[in-house]
């Protein structure tokens, strides 16, 4: 489907074509359009990095794959805005203009290099609106459906003290099977396989100082037989934390992607702090409870805008 934009008009108005512009519709969302335009305008943080890939079939396919994701993500962002609309849930001017500062004074930006940043992002001011206007919609139409027992706080609590939050450090060990900045999927598909067999030999009973020895290919660590020695959670991304301080003493868990390839890590020692009392603790876990609870429940209400919605999925 196409769709002709009114451009602004032109000194000499002879030709009639020259004032539009042709846009291709990406998905139509009930009586609202998706354009490509407006996909590209999303995908362009990402482009630079994908155009990288040096083969083409590669890079073409990655592509395609972020714009499938990317639009759907889209259109789940305008069935929440329409849901909105419909709820008369409505964001002031000034307050899409209390978000912009805020974002100015928190990167200590100027109007210029906030309008470079927000151009590098896809990020547009009706962008901003619309961000606010689901966060609103979230906060009135799902937040008031969440909640949180004594019940709830406690079982939090004792599993918290079985898991993760006790662990202040752990002594980690790990196998890479290494993998380029952008793989290809035979790539993958080799790694993952090394891998596999690799974790096949530790689940048969060898040591996982033994595998590591002989088949990681991380140099720095395969000598000592993969050890990284004590990790605490402020050295680890936000991705890796949860992971390994999930682990318990002689448990291993892979493969898992990271910054060299295909990692399998395996916990040689934990070692574990007491808790708060759960008095204390509380409000920390209510929230931890109801943010969670919130997120299912916020995917669970676009799961049903979408079941009761029109969409007509034009990008090939």
């Amino acid at each position: 489907m196409l769709v002709a934009v009114p451009l602004a008009a032109r000194a000499d108005s002879s030709d009639a074509s020259s004032k539009l512009l042709v846009d291709r519709v990406a998905a139509v969302v009930n009586d609202a359009v998706i354009l490509t335009s407006e996909l590209d305008l999303r995908l362009s943080p990402v482009r630079a990095e994908v155009m990288q890939i040096t083969d083409r079939h590669e890079r073409d396919r990655r592509l395609a794959k972020l714009a499938t994701q990317l639009l759907d993500e889209m259109i789940n962002d305008e069935l929440v805005v329409q849901a909105a609309r419909e709820a008369k849930i409505t964001v002031e001017a000034s307050e899409v203009q209390e978000a912009v500062d805020y974002i100015k004074r928190q990167n200590k930006l100027d109007d210029a290099q906030l309008a470079a940043a927000m151009k590098a992002q896809g990020i547009t001011t009706s962008t901003l609106r619309n961000d606010l206007v689901r966060q609103r919609a979230v906060s009135q139409l799902v937040s008031p459906k969440v909640q949180v027992t004594e019940e709830d706080l406690r079982a939090h609590y004792d599993q918290m003290q079985r898991r993760s939050s006790t662990v202040s450090a752990v002594s980690l060990s790990q196998i890479v099977f290494e993998l380029p900045d952008h793989p290809t999927e035979q790539q993958l598909t080799a790694a993952r396989g090394k891998a596999q067999r690799a974790l096949d030999r530790i689940k048969a009973g060898e040591e996982f100082a033994k595998v590591a020895s002989e088949v990681s290919e991380d140099p720095s660590t395969k000598p000592t037989g993969g050890m990284l020695g004590w990790i605490e959670p402020s050295t680890l991304s936000a991705t890796w934390e949860p992971v390994v301080f999930g682990m318990d003493k002689g448990e291993v868990r892979g493969p898992i992607t990271g910054p060299k390839g295909l990692h399998l890590l395996f916990a040689n020692e934990v070692k574990r702090t007491q808790l708060k009392p759960f008095a204390d603790m509380k409000d920390e876990l209510s929230q931890d409870l109801r943010r969670r609870a919130l997120g299912k429940l916020t995917q669970s209400w676009i799961e049903e805008l979408r079941k009761k919605a029109y969409i007509d999925i034009k990008l090939k």
